[in-house]
């Protein structure tokens, strides 16, 4: 090969060499880039939202705690835009059998919020407590404190300790601002009242019905049938009890009560339609 040839075939190489180092360099710094992109989301919901726990009720992380019994946490939080904090129960990584506190609303700016949870069981425990914060959804939820704990349900028995005093005060606020925010969604919402009354009107409906159906076929039916009709009675009676003597212990053991009762109500009238069905069968006036 003429040399004339030799040194363009070596320009060019030296070309080829110097635009791939060029090009991989870019690759580097994009990557780089991209990386650094990719870390500021999370940074950024982190450093949007903080919250540490004051004190809890009972105190301590390490206890035996009543199947049923709250286990409040005063909470601090500063964030600098609206959102949502949730106090969720965790055993070996995965949601604890235990029931928590749904949320408020928050502000932007700083306070104080109250945070809970209780396990359902005797035996149940948890060994991690997650305090989340966000709108909820899956994407916009973080958590913002993971605590170490070692709590574990026994059988309830006694009397219920005595609750401090931030504890009633933060539940009395909560639930007025629970209420506020009820009623401000219900104005929100075209037809939201409307809505809701028609739903308490049907539970209402439902009950009556529970307990007038077997009231009359106590009176009227015998034997075996009358004994029977006193079921659907005593199902309604064991869940409005348990209702009483649960809020009389912890006001906030049956804040869906409305719910439970109506569930019950629905067992009796199904009860009522099954053994209304098998007298018929069985060609009983």
């Amino acid at each position: 090969m003429p040399a004339t040839a030799r040194a363009r075939c070596n320009v060019t190489h030296s070309r080829a060499r110097a635009d791939s180092r060029a090009h991989a360099g870019g690759m580097r710094v994009r990557l780089l880039l991209l990386a650094l992109l990719g870390m500021l989301p999370w940074q950024i919901v982190n450093a949007a939202t903080t919250v540490e726990v004051l004190e809890t009720f009972p105190a301590g992380n390490s206890l035996r705690l009543a199947a049923g019994q709250n286990y409040s946490l005063r909470l601090h939080y500063e964030t600098d835009t609206t959102t949502r904090l949730w106090v969720r129960p965790y055993l070996r990584g995965k949601p604890a059998n235990a029931g928590s506190n749904p949320s408020l609303t928050y502000a932007a700016g700083s306070g104080e919020a109250l945070g809970w949870f209780f396990l359902m069981e005797p035996g149940d425990a948890v060994d991690e407590i997650r305090i989340q914060g966000g709108d909820g959804s899956q994407g916009g939820t973080q958590v913002l404190l993971s605590i170490p704990v070692n709590i574990v349900a026994v059988p309830a028995g006694g009397a219920a300790p005595a609750q401090p005093q931030w504890v009633e005060d933060m539940r009395a606020a909560e639930a007025e601002r629970r209420a506020q925010e009820t009623n401000q969604a219900m104005q929100d919402s075209p037809g939201g009242a409307g809505i809701a009354f028609a739903l308490m009107g049907v539970m209402l409906v439902l009950l009556v019905i529970a307990v007038a159906w077997p009231i009359r076929a106590l009176r009227r039916w015998e034997g075996g049938w009358r004994i029977a009709s006193m079921l659907p009675l005593g199902v309604i009676g064991f869940v409005v009890l348990r209702i009483v003597i649960g809020t009389a212990i912890d006001p906030t053991s049956h804040n869906l009560w409305p719910f439970e009762v109506a569930m019950a109500g629905l067992v009796s009238v199904g009860a009522m339609v099954l053994l209304s069905a098998m007298r018929w069968m069985q060609g009983v006036r």
